[in-house]
């Protein structure tokens, strides 16, 4: 066995740096939907035509660049409109940059291991945690010939990169495929079109402290109504002073409405924005803003009431609550979840199901969750994996980075701390340590129930491993020894007492054993008699004391 990464000690995660909730926009007159479309698909027209500037700049912008695009966008719609147009453009263009990195380190990782997997003979077994040789030869000159189209593209994404070219689609890529594929995707090409031009469309404001409400751009009384600055272009159609159109419909915010309000009562700012849901035609706006930052609470006053342990899994998440001790009470839990369907079903699935284990934990009055923290970013490529794409399909379907999201902010609404613990060997240690013995006639543990355990354990910086029973009376080696109990400074405490090749009996005669020539080796009390220099007699002492000293003498000299 190789030798083990060091473990990462547990942390309390942060909590949330924002707020977003959502409300629909219901009773909408004709009138306002003409509105907002006409505002959506103008503003989007001017952000596409920003967005393009932008990337033809690439590395060379700066500051006064950017202030040349507001100026010029300005008399087309409003100063407020055009700075929410180029901030918009300058999130989108990063995280184009931080995509392409990602994609180029993607590519290096599948060349590395491509070349390896090359520079071994064919069928050879792989290592620990390194992959062997292909399985044939035909396997090898199918990589050989991937390995050179990788290359290829990795050369083309440096060139970008270095140039500062970065390929962004708005709409969405995946759309803009969906074109060429209308059978498969069940959908006409008016249908398309009206999702295209909908997901193109910009009708977004960011908010300011100190103005009414805390948005001048998009602004939502404390009663719900909701008015719009039109840009310039479309200045006649307003229905209310200084070029602003007020919607009949009113709106209200079931989630966090009581900080929302708070903040438009204090005119803090709060971003907004409006966008049309095209499979259901329904009109939807978004609030956001963002939360100054928490301290964090100390780890031990998190754990001083336990910890429920976390698994998660493709398609639920096993949870046990353990006790100040480490030791797991009660009965395992099973959160389900199913990840099958749209964006919006899998979102759903996982916050019923974090929201099930929010309300177990507070019913036990557990203040601390421990979760792994996972990242599967450089775990699911197909040149680590190879054949095995059920399982690449597997941990790519696993929600972590938004399970993580969901569970810090929706935990800190609850006053509940959530610990993210290393992720290494959990199931493997807590399937050797904790799943046989918490299985009972009634219960069935899991290999996941015991990966809670040992997450929770982590968590509460307790080695995995259960006590082990004491040896026996007689002190023998064959029980081995209770290594567990060594305080932590003391070199191999978690492993048992090697063995000792060769005989342990006391029969075996002397200088014959596997220490024989040292015999403190074994711990014994008192000084080996190998090291003293005497000479047993050959006759019991029954006999000794029977016969007579000439008797004895000629038996020592007959022998």
């Amino acid at each position: 066995m190789g030798e083990l990464r060091s473990i990462a000690p547990p942390f309390v995660a942060s909590g949330p740096c924002g707020v977003a909730v959502r409300t629909r926009l219901k009773h909408l007159t004709s009138d306002d939907e003409k509105v907002l479309r006409l505002v959506g698909a103008h503003l989007g027209s001017l952000a596409s035509k920003d967005l393009k500037a932008r990337c033809r700049d690439g590395l060379s912008q700066s500051g006064e660049a950017w202030a040349v695009r507001k100026r010029e966008l300005t008399p087309l719609s409003s100063s407020r409109w055009a700075g929410s147009i180029t901030k918009a453009t300058h999130d989108q263009w990063a995280l184009a940059r931080r995509c392409q990195l990602a994609h180029l380190q993607n590519l290096e990782a599948g060349i590395r291991t491509i070349r390896h997997r090359l520079s071994l003979p064919v069928g050879q077994k792989g290592t620990k945690g390194k992959p062997g040789g292909y399985r044939s030869a035909r396997e090898w000159h199918a990589k050989s010939r991937r390995l050179h189209v990788l290359e290829d593209r990795l050369a083309g994404v440096r060139a970008d990169r270095e140039a500062g070219i970065v390929h962004v689609v708005r709409g969405g890529k995946r759309l803009a495929r969906t074109r060429h594929h209308l059978e498969a995707a069940q959908l006409t090409e008016s249908v398309w079109r009206q999702r295209w031009e909908a997901e193109r469309w910009f009708c977004q404001a960011d908010g300011e402290s100190g103005k009414r409400y805390g948005n001048e751009t998009i602004r939502i009384s404390p009663e719900g109504e909701v008015s719009i600055r039109l840009p310039a272009p479309l200045a006649h159609l307003a229905n209310a002073p200084h070029g602003r159109y007020v919607m009949a419909c009113r709106v209200v915010f079931t989630h966090r409405g009581g900080e929302w309000a708070d903040r438009v009562a204090a005119d803090r700012a709060i971003a907004y924005r409006l966008h049309l849901d095209t499979g259901r035609d329904r009109w939807y706006l978004s609030a956001s803003w963002q939360l100054p930052p928490t301290p964090s609470l100390p780890i031990e006053a998190a754990l001083a009431h336990g910890v429920i342990g976390v698994d998660m899994n493709a398609d639920h998440l096993a949870a046990w609550r353990l006790d100040v001790h480490g030791n797991p009470t009660g009965s395992p839990r099973r959160f389900s979840y199913d990840l099958t369907g749209t964006a919006q079903h899998r979102d759903a699935q996982v916050r019923h199901a974090l929201t099930r284990l929010l309300h177990w934990s507070r019913a036990w009055g557990v203040k601390a969750i421990a979760v792994e923290d996972l990242d599967f970013a450089s775990e699911k490529t197909r040149e680590k994996h190879g054949r095995r794409k059920r399982f690449r399909q597997l941990i790519s379907g696993m929600p972590t980075g938004k399970l993580r999201a969901r569970l810090s902010s929706m935990a800190d609404q609850t006053g509940i701390a959530v610990i993210a613990v290393d992720p290494a060997y959990t199931s493997r240690w807590g399937a050797q340590h904790w799943q046989k013995p918490l299985t009972t006639t009634n219960r069935t543990t899991t290999r996941h129930d015991a990966a809670a355990v040992a997450i929770g354990r982590r968590a509460q910086q307790h080695p995995i491993r259960r006590r082990t029973t004491p040896p026996p009376h007689d002190r023998s080696d064959r029980a081995g020894h209770r290594t567990v109990q060594a305080v932590r400074r003391v070199p191999g405490r978690e492993g048992t007492r090697p063995r000792i090749p060769g005989p342990r009996t006391r029969s075996v005669r002397a200088g014959r054993g596997a220490n024989a020539g040292n015999q403190n080796a074994q711990h014994r009390p008192g000084r080996s008699a190998e090291h003293e220099t005497w000479q047993q007699d050959s006759l019991p002492l029954s006999l000794q004391e029977r016969c007579g000293p000439e008797v004895l003498e000629s038996v020592r000299i007959g022998a």
